[in-house]
């Protein structure tokens, strides 16, 4: 079945996605999606590039059989993951994404205390957030996520997803929006990490928020979603990656958490 499919693959320009997880942008993506399992989608601006199916792959764009990097995502179509964990993807393309923002990565590094967090080759869906958006998390994470949230539920706290994973181009362009409305990069540096720092990279960071309440808003710390997390999601292998006057010169982030927790085999997503 084509809902069977519930992971993210991951190349370093593309992510393929379930195909009954996107939106059709024109009549003749739609009638591409409805018959494909899969959609090579770009990072950097996030264009369909080809829908996978039984019949093969079917160009969504001009000139698509050109498209840079295309086949490193077919041949993770290939051969997709069943039980290994994910392992990370390669950081070539750092160095241009911080020199984009006029930043040095040794530098950065240093002063920041910020440790690099490469992309999973695969990241399993986790239901969506509060905005409908399919919420993608590393297979540890996404379990560790399912099962706090229930627990608080249990305890009559709504815990809900803000943003779970962003690719190093999706970080880039945070950056870029916010320069153009006029910020300095180092404003920006004290509520986003540099790409390619950023925890929500890696899949294992969650931001939190619970109903009625402003997302990412410090005011989180005063409701009972966050007393709850405070006292239990330790015990889930989470823990905020953000205190108040922290070392790494990012603002007080109380909806920010981050599993910890170790990776096994028994973590990995197992689907056809």
């Amino acid at each position: 079945m084509r809902h069977a499919l519930r992971f993210l693959l991951n190349t370093s320009d593309h992510e393929v996605w379930p195909a009954w997880l996107l939106r059709a942008r024109n009549n003749r993506d739609a009638r591409a999606l409805a018959q494909a399992r899969q959609v090579v989608r770009r990072k950097r601006d996030g264009r369909y590039v080809a829908a996978v199916g039984a019949a093969g792959a079917i160009g969504l764009m001009p000139g698509w059989t050109r498209e840079p990097g295309l086949a490193d995502a077919l041949q993770a179509i290939a051969a997709p993951p069943t039980a290994r964990p994910p392992r990370g993807l390669p950081l070539h393309a750092l160095e241009e994404r911080l020199h984009a923002l006029g930043l040095d990565a040794a530098d950065y590094a240093a002063r920041s205390g910020l440790s690099l967090e490469p992309e999973p080759t695969w990241l399993t869906h986790a239901g969506f957030d509060r905005y409908r958006r399919p919420l993608w998390l590393h297979c540890g994470a996404a379990r560790a996520w399912t099962r706090m949230r229930e627990a608080a539920r249990r305890d009559d706290v709504v815990l809900e997803a803000i943003s779970g994973y962003r690719s190093h181009d999706y970080q880039l362009g945070i950056f870029e929006r916010k320069r153009a409305r006029g910020l300095r990069v180092e404003e920006i540096l004290t509520v986003n990490a540099a790409p390619g720092y950023s925890e929500h990279h890696g899949g294992r960071a969650l931001d939190i928020g619970t109903p009625d309440e402003p997302p990412a808003e410090e005011s989180f710390e005063r409701t009972r979603a966050f007393a709850w997390l405070r006292a239990e999601a330790g015990g889930h292998g989470f823990a905020m990656s953000y205190p108040r006057d922290n070392a790494h010169g990012i603002v007080y982030e109380p909806w920010h958490w981050c599993w910890r927790g170790a990776v096994s085999q028994s973590d990995a997503w197992r689907g056809d």
